[in-house]
């Protein structure tokens, strides 16, 4: 079977453990960066089977009328909104996806970002490769609020640390998400605009939906404190588009760390953020992690194996078999 792995412009997927599932297959791994339609249609045209990285390509219904020998999508975690399902029903083109995630590796991340934030460290270690000292504070975050704007998995470890370094947890979210606030001994902001406005660490937790597209807007983010740091690790469409860089530069917040942005990758420094000097900016790698990619590739790589033994293993449209 033709294999292909699109997207991976970190160079990482052949150096994987779990790659080895796949001898005797041809696989092929493309490391273009966002390219155009007419490339990628080039590159994925001969493909049996496609395991895609994360949302990195939409697979459209224009695309999957380029890709003729199609049979398979096998996903790299759970998500699926990149796909036209119906398209690829249509086509017969069986759809299968992840069913672990771990949430250890935005959780850390999320955290790398906040201590590297407020300690300073970015800009610390460059005045100290120029022979410099720094003459200035940090901020501590001990007795201060750590806001979270969902609490699921990644949010419930992110709130756990924040208490042991003897933060004030506050949450705010759905009925369920307050539920599970008051039962870990969590405060619960009585209102979105009291979780703005005393978060001195705010991070967003929540899923991106229709419901949630947009649903920081720039109004929210000035209700913060211009000492406030604002942490995005979810996904950018969470805040409405340019309100964080406007915010940003009005000084409430005062500091943003974001992991996320609307269009990836970012190429050439050309994003509003990274002109900024209060936003400190990761290239999407909370799980750019190696137990996490062994995680899941190799889940991937098992729901492929799976299909060509003629088993059906986390198969999402199921009336595909069918045709």
């Amino acid at each position: 079977m033709i294999i292909a792995i699109p997207d991976d412009y970190h160079g990482l997927v052949p150096q994987l453990d779990c790659l080895r599932k796949l001898a005797g297959h041809e696989v092929r791994v493309f490391r273009d960066a966002a390219p155009g339609f007419d490339t990628l249609a080039r590159n994925l045209r001969d493909a049996e089977a496609i395991v895609p990285i994360r949302e990195r390509t939409h697979y459209t219904r224009e695309l999957l009328a380029k890709l003729p020998h199609l049979k398979l999508i096998s996903q790299t975690g759970r998500s699926a909104h990149h796909i036209d399902i119906a398209a690829c029903t249509e086509r017969g083109i069986v759809i299968a996806h992840g069913t672990h995630a771990s949430p250890h590796t935005v959780s850390e991340h999320t955290w790398t970002l906040i201590l590297a934030t407020l300690r300073r460290i970015p800009e610390e270690t460059a005045l100290m490769k120029r022979g410099l000292w720094r003459s200035s504070f940090s901020l501590g975050l001990h007795g201060r609020t750590l806001g979270l704007y969902g609490l699921g998995k990644i949010g419930s470890l992110i709130a756990a640390t924040g208490a042991s370094f003897g933060m004030r947890v506050l949450v705010y979210g759905r009925e369920s998400t307050q539920a599970r606030a008051r039962a870990a001994g969590y405060a619960v902001a009585a209102s979105k605009n009291e979780l703005f406005e005393q978060s001195d660490v705010l991070s967003l937790m929540l899923r991106l939906t229709d419901a949630t597209r947009g649903i920081v807007a720039e109004a929210d983010l000035a209700r913060m404190k211009p000492t406030a740091l604002l942490v995005n690790t979810a996904r950018a469409e969470l805040i409405a588009p340019g309100a964080l860089a406007a915010a940003l530069s009005q000084g409430r917040p005062g500091l943003a760390a974001v992991d996320v942005y609307e269009n990836e990758p970012v190429l050439d420094g050309d994003h509003p953020l990274l002109r900024l000097d209060n936003a400190l900016c990761t290239p999407h790698s909370a799980w750019v992690e190696q137990n996490t990619y062994e995680l899941y590739f190799g889940e991937a790589f098992d729901n492929l194996l799976a299909y060509v033994a003629g088993k059906t293993v986390n198969v999402l449209n199921s009336e595909a078999l069918a045709r």
